[in-house]
C-alpha cells in the first residue's frame, strides 16, 4: 500500500453501490448561519467519477421545468447518506444526452436491481 492510499484510508465513508442510470436520493448537510439542516437531492445520476477520496457522482434532476446538475464528492462528510430509489438498464458509463431531452423521452428502462430480490 503506497503512503497516499495509507493516508486515504481512514477517510473513505461507506456508500451503496450505485451506477450511472440509478435514480437517487442524496441527503445532504446544509449550513444557514449557525444552523443546521437536511436537504434532499433526489435526480438520476448521469456520471460517476472514480479515485479513491476525489471521487464524485453527478446528479441530474428537473425542478420547475429548469434542468438542475449538482456534483457530489462521494466520501463528503457533508453527505449524511444516498439512497438508491430505482435502477435503470443503461449502455453507457456517462448519460450526458439526457441534458438534450424533455419529458417522456428522458425516461429510462428500468433494470434489474443487484442486492435486492
Amino acid at each position: 500500500m503506497s503512503a497516499i492510499e495509507l493516508v486515504e484510508k481512514p477517510q473513505l465513508t461507506e456508500r451503496p453501490a450505485m451506477k450511472s442510470g440509478d435514480t437517487v436520493r442524496v441527503h445532504v448537510k446544509v449550513r444557514e448561519g449557525d444552523k443546521e439542516r437536511i436537504q434532499i437531492f433526489e435526480g438520476v445520476v448521469i456520471g460517476m467519477h472514480r479515485g479513491g477520496t476525489r471521487a464524485s457522482f453527478t446528479v441530474r434532476k428537473v425542478s420547475f421545468g429548469q434542468g438542475v446538475e449538482r456534483i457530489f464528492p462521494l466520501h463528503s462528510p457533508t453527505i449524511q447518506k444516498v439512497e438508491v430509489m430505482r435502477s435503470a438498464k443503461v449502455r453507457r458509463a456517462k448519460l450526458y444526452y439526457l441534458r438534450d431531452l424533455k419529458g417522456k423521452a428522458a425516461r429510462m428502462k428500468e433494470g434489474a436491481r443487484e442486492g435486492k430480490s
